[in-house]
């Protein structure tokens, strides 16, 4: 009986195959080179991350650290070069920010900028996106670049354009306002229009980007469904309403919140075009934030005034999130 038992235990041992008597040496030794293979790794990427870390560090998480250190001083011209003369002097920024009448317009015409830009931008950018991924059959191509062109055009060439249109004495719309036997408003050099043309304008220009996204969302539903929506008898508005806008929305949550942010930040339109006049009817927070920070050199009180524009970003985006992303599950 014990013959047998040997015999089973080394007939077992040759069916397991030569490497087995050595397992339980080459078990550790395996583990410490794939413990040293993950080592080399890391130190690799480490390595190849290294040139975008310090990128990021120096031109990006210092200057956000510092620009909120500043916004709890002084810091101006004369502490350019002597950085830590800079007196602390708390949150009185902030505080003298919601007393300047300059800020609060700025702040107004912000969120003007926004309330009507936005929904214009995302309106016209689904409309678009509709009418060119169904109602366009020919020259679909053209129009597609045509929309998008503005997107990757410069800002001054946007500018000069804009400028030409809607100048009152020479532009394109004074020649069709003269055809008619009208005289042009001074589109921006009122104080009324003068922030509804920097609107049409931005709309003009984003709307490519908008377009775009709602293109990707309408390629990406299912023909199935709307096939079965038109068995059903689901006419036009009824498949656009039930199916379309319902399957967009994660789409319609990205568009509006970078629209949103970009909005918010509005920089270039009022810079270029009229400075923020007439009278500051077109000066945005970033527009003052740059005229305090770079013209007046207070330095400080520019930090605390992108930090309040910072806190109004998050909180509208935050808000966005949690409207649109329920009914996105």
């Amino acid at each position: 009986m014990r013959t047998m038992t040997s015999k089973a235990a080394e007939s077992a041992k040759v069916q397991a195959g030569p490497g087995t008597a050595e397992s339980p040496a080459a078990g550790p030794a395996g583990r410490r080179g794939r413990r040293k293979s993950m080592g080399v790794q890391n130190v690799a990427g480490w390595l190849f991350s290294t040139p975008f870390l310090v990128l990021f560090l120096v031109f990006m998480a210092f200057p956000i650290v510092a620009t909120l250190v500043m916004s709890f001083t002084d810091f101006g011209l004369r502490n350019v070069t002597h950085p830590l003369d800079a007196n602390f002097i708390g949150f009185e920024n902030y505080v003298n920010l919601f007393s300047d009448d300059k800020f609060l317009k700025s702040l107004f015409n912000t969120a003007y900028f926004v309330v009507i830009g936005v929904p214009l931008t995302i309106f016209l950018g689904l409309v678009v996106a509709v009418l060119l991924n169904n109602g366009i059959d020919r020259a679909r191509t053209f129009f597609r670049v045509g929309f998008y062109a503005p997107v990757v055009t410069t800002i001054v060439a946007v500018a000069v354009v804009w400028r030409f249109v809607l100048d009152p004495s020479d532009g394109l719309v004074a020649g069709l306002f003269s055809e008619v036997g009208l005289t042009s408003p001074d589109f921006l050099g009122s104080e009324t229009l003068a922030m509804p043309s920097m609107i049409a304008m931005a709309v003009w220009r984003n709307l490519g980007t908008v377009m775009v996204l709602f293109i990707a969302g309408l390629q990406a539903i299912p023909t199935e469904v709307r096939e079965a929506a038109r068995l059903d008898g689901a006419g036009v508005w009824q498949e656009f309403r039930g199916i379309t806008v319902p399957l967009l929305r994660p789409t319609l949550l990205y568009a509006t919140v970078i629209t949103t942010i970009g909005y918010l930040n509005v920089f270039e339109e009022p810079f270029v075009m009229t400075q923020g006049g007439p009278s500051d009817s077109t000066l945005t927070v970033s527009l003052n934030m740059y005229r305090e920070g770079f013209n007046f050199f207070h330095m400080g009180y520019a930090s605390a005034m992108a930090y309040v524009l910072f806190v109004v970003i998050m909180g509208i985006t935050v808000l966005q999130l949690r409207l649109l992303k329920d009914n996105t599950k």
